[in-house]
């Protein structure tokens, strides 16, 4: 069975762009391996004890992107994009529901924690969910190219390419945002400690 290329997919980005719900179905079986590579990079990241799999990651965004009345995706690199947004919120989610049901749990200490063993801990979501959204307010294309590198997936090439930008720019924009949020988040890290 033959691989199918970038025009199908192309071809039912296109379809789906113009309403027509169907395509999407079509279009899942075609990208899923890539969703599942990112969904699976994205649940890596995050804590240990991370209840979600990545296949629930996937089909939770799958079934948002059904709900959407219009949408614009005709690339592939918009498709990501749109597909990375909903994972983040997805993931941010997640993690504000965890939390709010630890609160809830009373005053239970896990051992690590009452022996004075630090484990190295998972990036906080929210926390980077928070400071994205700060640099968003301040330099939204900085924003946007980190939510495409980070939650996409996207080479620095297709992000040019989706936001008509240079590679040179993009690289640059990456490198200043990544030490903007690296500032933002690193007292939040300390303060786990």
């Amino acid at each position: 069975m033959p691989t199918p290329g970038y025009g199908d997919v192309t071809r039912l980005l296109q379809s789906w762009s113009g309403g027509n719900q169907q395509a999407l179905d079509e279009l899942l079986p075609l990208v899923y391996r890539e969703l599942h590579l990112l969904a699976a990079a994205y649940i890596r990241r995050e804590r240990p004890d991370h209840t979600l799999q990545p296949t629930a990651l996937i089909h939770e965004a799958y079934l948002r992107m059904v709900d959407q009345t219009h949408v614009h995706s005709e690339t592939r690199a918009q498709f990501f994009a749109i597909a990375a947004n909903l994972m983040r919120q997805i993931l941010v989610n997640h993690a504000e529901n965890h939390r709010a049901a630890k609160r809830g749990a009373g005053n239970k200490v896990a051992l690590e924690e009452a022996s004075g063993v630090v484990q190295e801990r998972a990036p906080d979501i929210i926390a980077l969910n928070q400071a994205l959204d700060k640099l968003a307010e301040l330099e939204p294309r900085q924003s946007r190219i980190v939510e495409l590198r980070f939650f996409g997936g996207l080479t620095e090439e297709e992000i040019a390419g989706l936001l008509g930008m240079s590679r040179t720019t993009v690289k640059r924009e990456w490198r200043i945002a990544r030490a903007v949020l690296y500032g933002q988040l690193r007292p939040a890290v300390q303060a786990r400690i």
